[in-house]
């Protein structure tokens, strides 16, 4: 089984989609699919498609939204030869019915999320060990699994929800990793384009400015760094009333100072120190 859930959400037996169109059983199969080859709770499972207030009926309810993931996996493994043929899986060898919840077997197929935790992995462990460009190289092909946000078709609930966000954080860590690395190996002009990009999405951001105010410096425009220095801070007090941290401070006077080797040294204090927007 292939499952793809970084962005829109694609499940695939045998080639086939097994996703359904109607909205709760997708929340049933989303929540599966994160957590392939693990038991899933019916007390999860009934938070994500009711909160706190489930109807009376909600076993026999969930029971039939599996019967519905089932028969699509059943009609993709008919399409892949017989589903019994002393080697075959059936439906309920897919999702299988366990003591207190439901797992999906992904036998020996990909998930994204797991090639993207094993390549930013690799990614982080590079930096720890100087190697930039190694660290660039596989960061960026954790961030290229992403064609959106997690789940980004599915009706969340709290637990798709909850998940969304830590996948989203461990996305944003990779990408101030791999930026921080590009940065070291001087390829800051490559970078405005998508730091000017990344800032205005995330504008409280505090590691995407420092490192999008080390790059407008290095690539001779002192003047807009200050001011992208400027436009954090408004907004920081404005909204928050807090002023930038120590480390994105220090950077600001370094380049006030036109101190450029100083300058490059302070991002990767300044990593890290994010408040998100």
């Amino acid at each position: 089984m292939n499952i793809k859930v970084l962005g829109s959400l694609d499940v695939r037996e045998n080639g086939v989609s097994v996703v359904p169109t109607a909205p709760k059983p997708r929340q049933v199969l989303a929540l599966l699919a994160l957590h392939a080859d693990q038991v899933v709770s019916v007390a999860a499972l009934t938070e994500e498609l009711w909160g706190a207030t489930p109807p009376r009926s909600f076993r026999t309810t969930l029971q039939t939204y599996v019967l519905q993931l089932r028969e699509l996996i059943a009609a993709a493994l008919e399409a892949g030869g017989p589903q019994r043929d002393g080697q075959g899986r059936t439906a309920k060898d897919v999702l299988v019915t366990l003591p207190g919840g439901y797992l999906l077997a992904g036998g020996d197929g990909t998930s994204d999320v797991r090639e993207f935790e094993r390549l930013a992995g690799v990614g982080h462990r590079a930096m720890d060990a100087g190697d930039l460009p190694g660290a660039a190289r596989q960061l960026s092909r954790a961030l290229a699994l992403w064609s959106g946000p997690p789940f980004a078709d599915v009706q969340a609930g709290e637990q798709l929800q909850t998940e969304a966000q830590r996948l989203e954080e461990t996305r944003l860590c990779a990408l101030d990793q791999r930026i921080e690395a590009d940065l070291r190996l001087g390829r800051h002009r490559d970078l405005l384009a998508e730091l000017t990009v990344l800032v205005n999405r995330y504008p409280l951001h505090e590691t995407l400015r420092g490192q999008y105010m080390l790059a407008l410096h290095r690539s001779g425009r002192r003047s807009e760094a200050l001011e992208a220095y400027q436009r954090l801070r408004a907004v920081l007090v404005r909204e928050m009333g807090l002023e930038p941290s120590a480390e994105l401070r220090r950077m600001q006077r370094l380049i006030l100072r036109a101190e450029p080797d100083a300058v490059s040294e302070q991002v990767a204090g300044v990593t890290g120190q994010r408040r998100s927007g």
